[in-house]
């Protein structure tokens, strides 16, 4: 299982939508809006690479509310 954690930067007034889209999809198991150069926080779980891959690249880059991400993946899951 690969575990990542996703910061993201979302577009201004829409944090909550964002979060609520990005908990609909596979493979992320928390959203939290935060405080800091980041609004919101992602915790993914995937089987292997690729899906985190395609997570992050493919669907979470197409959601209308998210501006710019940085994936850091758990070394020790």
């Amino acid at each position: 299982m690969v575990t990542a954690i996703v910061l993201i930067h979302a577009n201004e007034g829409m944090v909550k939508q964002t979060a609520q889209k990005l908990m609909e999809l596979e493979g992320i198991s928390e959203v939290y809006p935060v405080a800091g150069p980041y609004d919101l926080v992602a915790f993914t779980r995937v089987p292997e690479n690729e899906q985190l891959d395609d997570l992050v690249t493919e669907e979470m880059l197409e959601l209308d509310g998210i501006q710019q991400t940085m994936t850091l993946v758990a070394l020790d899951s």
